[in-house]
């Protein structure tokens, strides 16, 4: 089951865990009040899991590839990785499928915490267009993740401040209904 909690404040290193003690846990139904969704699926038969292709499908997931992040692997590796981990928003969904290796997901809640999610192989996760968010490798350095989209992919993050947009206007009233 994937593992969440608030962040503390410190400016070490972003790969290490950030959790405070005592630690402040937070569950699935908190990330789903934010829009987040997760499933726990079985990464070693991606190719070929019924379950993948359901969520695939219900969710008009048409389009996926597999990057690999880590220095042997991904040009401009350094960049990148600095990139991944300022705050930003996408104008749609972003979805990442871990098929081996963690790594953490960082989002803002209602009263603009971080929120670490932890994520290691078969954890899938969606977040909503318009949320704050940013990605980091952990200690390992190392993860590779399947990333879908619905329709053509598109790579624009909108780094902070991007309220303006109508996605980000949309997620705020999406906030505010589920209060």
């Amino acid at each position: 089951m994937v593992q969440a909690w608030y962040m503390d404040e410190s400016a070490d290193d972003p790969r290490l865990p950030h959790r405070p003690e005592p630690g402040r846990a937070v569950g699935l139904e908190q990330l789903r009040g934010l829009g987040v969704l997760y499933w726990k699926l079985d990464a070693d038969k991606y190719e070929n899991d019924p379950e993948l292709e359901k969520i695939r499908r219900e969710r008009n997931y048409s389009w996926m590839d597999i990057i690999t992040i880590c220095k042997d692997k991904l040009p401009n590796y350094e960049e990148k990785i600095k990139v991944f981990y300022q705050e930003h928003l996408h104008l749609d969904e972003e979805i990442r499928y871990i098929l081996e290796g963690s790594g953490y997901f960082d989002v803002r809640d209602r009263e603009d915490q971080w929120i670490r999610i932890s994520m290691e192989k078969g954890d899938m996760i969606t977040l909503p267009a318009g949320i704050y968010h940013r990605f980091t490798l952990d200690e390992k350095n190392y993860v590779k993740a399947m990333r879908l989209f619905v329709g053509e992919p598109v790579w624009t993050a909108y780094n902070r401040p991007a309220d303006h947009f109508p996605a980000r206007e949309q997620y705020v009233r999406f906030l505010a209904q589920t209060a």
